[in-house]
């Protein structure tokens, strides 16, 4: 084994509700304009042609229930509530009939976001990365495996700040369903075992600020919570 120059980046885990053992990250996709709503109150249309995607490195994982500063480099941080996919086998070019096999199980999530850094990279052409790949940004509570959730139907997802319900939708709701969408990342990629997918947020996103507690709820899975404190 080669020596390290300095200690290797933490590996990221997440909780399974009925599982002793953890499930270890790999890789965070996630989903643009996933439902046409919430398209329409960012100035945008859905892509009806195929999905797309933007990512988050594993080390913008943060743990449900954390308390993490407001980020840097913003006055606009937004929150995005989002149903989360985690897979548990490889897929690679596989048709929507096979693609659930590859999933290990779902969970919630929030994918936080610098929205004011966002539109600077729409603005200018250039990537979302300073908007989207923050550090504690990809906030996702404990997996609940496939087999205990059933199928997607229309599960209520909603999101509320300081207890006032912000976003309220139904997973009927979005454009590319879980098998579509998995099938068309893995035209791309080299889907793996720790992938996680974040499959779009409904209508509803807006700014908060220190001192918010941030929650979002799927029916059927477990919350995800956030609380911001000052600024470092």
């Amino acid at each position: 084994m080669q020596n390290l120059m300095f200690p290797a980046p933490k590996l990221q885990v997440l909780p399974i509700v009925t599982e002793a053992v953890v499930y270890p990250v790999n890789r965070i996709f996630c989903v643009g304009r996933n439902y046409a709503a919430h398209a329409a109150e960012m100035g945008g249309e859905v892509d009806r042609e195929a999905p797309w995607y933007f990512t988050k490195s594993a080390q913008a994982l943060c743990q449900s229930g954390a308390t993490v500063p407001y980020p840097p480099g913003t006055s606009n941080y937004h929150y995005e509530m989002e149903l989360v996919v985690a897979l548990g086998q490889p897929a690679f070019r596989v048709d929507t009939g096979r693609a659930l096999d590859a999933v290990y199980g779902y969970a919630c999530g929030l994918d936080m976001t610098r929205r004011d850094r966002q539109q600077d990279g729409k603005d200018a052409r250039r990537p979302w990365s300073l908007g989207k790949d923050v550090e504690n940004s990809a906030v996702i509570g404990a997996i609940t495996p496939r087999a205990h959730f059933g199928s997607i139907d229309a599960q209520r997802i909603a999101l509320t700040v300081n207890n006032e319900i912000k976003q309220d939708a139904h997973l009927t709701d979005m454009v590319w369903s879980v098998a579509e969408i998995i099938s068309h990342l893995s035209g791309y990629y080299h889907l793996q075992a720790g992938d996680l997918i974040m499959t779009g947020t409904p209508a509803g996103v807006g700014p908060v600020v220190a001192g918010d507690v941030i929650n979002g709820t799927i029916t059927g899975l477990s919350d995800v919570r956030l609380h911001l404190s000052d600024a470092e």
